[in-house]
């Protein structure tokens, strides 16, 4: 027992990763006060800089691309630039982790969704939907915003959580921030928003690049148990179909084990775009939404456990 306890106090990795997750549980960064708040602000001024519309294609995703260099891999120096000054390490990946992740924030607007869902309070759910969906809330109809809360749920967990935790493990808390912050920028500069259509390309392929393994992990995670049979058939079947390959699994995987309907056509930018009709039949409800809060928040756990143990076997110190 002593022994095991020096292994767990000797392995920095872990500790942070475990304190990371407590402090954000309890002590959660508000949206508003969050230091991406700053960062996606001076992404806007950065695009209204050299995004220029009268360009070519060629020239303005090659502006989206080197501006995205720019802020990224600023960030990135500035983060090695620390790293070799800090005292105390595990403190260091703690604070970058807490940082990267949103799982407490996330858990909130699901529970409050949910509730004002099951009173069919259209101007509250429209409200709740309004920041963390990228795409005008206003016309959503009831349907449209059960859906919609689906799909957030279920990409905010997979990035905001998952998504990051895998980075850290990969590449320590360094890792983790850079993938939430192109998250963000991806978010930002989202080819959905008529202005980015061409500029926001490169994020949106970096971030699909970096979300294929964790979010297929963590859509297979979601296929084990009841219906596994039906989620995975569904992957075989739909799994390359959605736009871009990590957020499709997580649908696809979804609406075949609850049997939910999921995406389908949506409004950006007051234009209609069309998306692959995924899952099964049934509309989402307050019910089938909290099964969803409930289903991630399950595999999530598992998540942590199998990172642990392999931190704990693979990794004494990051």
């Amino acid at each position: 027992m002593t022994d095991t306890l020096a292994l767990l106090l000797n392995n920095s990795s872990l500790l942070a990763m475990w304190g990371a997750l407590a402090i954000h549980w309890f002590v959660p960064i508000p949206a508003t006060l969050h230091p991406l708040h700053i960062w996606q602000r001076l992404a806007i001024l950065i695009a209204d800089k050299v995004n220029n519309p009268k360009d070519n294609r060629r020239q303005r995703l090659l502006s989206g691309l080197l501006a995205w260099a720019l802020m990224w891999v600023t960030v990135l120096i500035l983060l090695i630039a620390l790293y070799q000054l800090v005292w105390i390490e595990t403190l260091f990946q703690l604070t970058l982790l807490w940082i990267a992740l949103d799982w407490k924030n996330t858990a909130r607007l699901s529970k409050h969704f949910i509730s004002a869902y099951a009173k069919e309070d259209k101007t509250r759910c429209r409200q709740l939907l309004a920041y963390p969906l990228n795409r005008n809330t206003q016309n959503l109809s009831l349907l449209g915003l059960g859906k919609a809360c689906a799909e957030t749920q279920l990409l905010s967990y997979g990035r905001l959580v998952a998504g990051v935790l895998f980075w850290y493990a990969l590449a320590g808390g360094i890792g983790a921030l850079l993938y939430r912050l192109a998250v963000s920028l991806a978010r930002t500069w989202s080819p959905s928003r008529h202005q980015y259509d061409v500029f926001g390309l490169p994020a949106v392929r970096i971030l699909a690049i970096l979300d294929i393994v964790p979010l297929r992990i963590l859509a297979l995670l979601i296929s084990l148990g009841h219906n596994a049979k039906a989620a995975l058939q569904g992957l075989i079947k739909q799994g390359e179909d959605w736009l871009l390959p990590g957020p499709g699994w997580l649908l696809i995987a979804t609406g075949h084990k609850l049997s939910l309907s999921l995406g389908g056509p949506a409004i950006y930018d007051d234009r209609k775009r069309e998306r692959p009709r995924v899952g099964g039949k049934i509309a989402p409800s307050a019910f089938h939404l909290a099964q969803i809060q409930q289903m991630i928040t399950s595999r999530l756990l598992i998540w942590v456990i199998i990172q642990s143990a392999l931190i704990f076997i693979f990794k004494g110190e990051i």
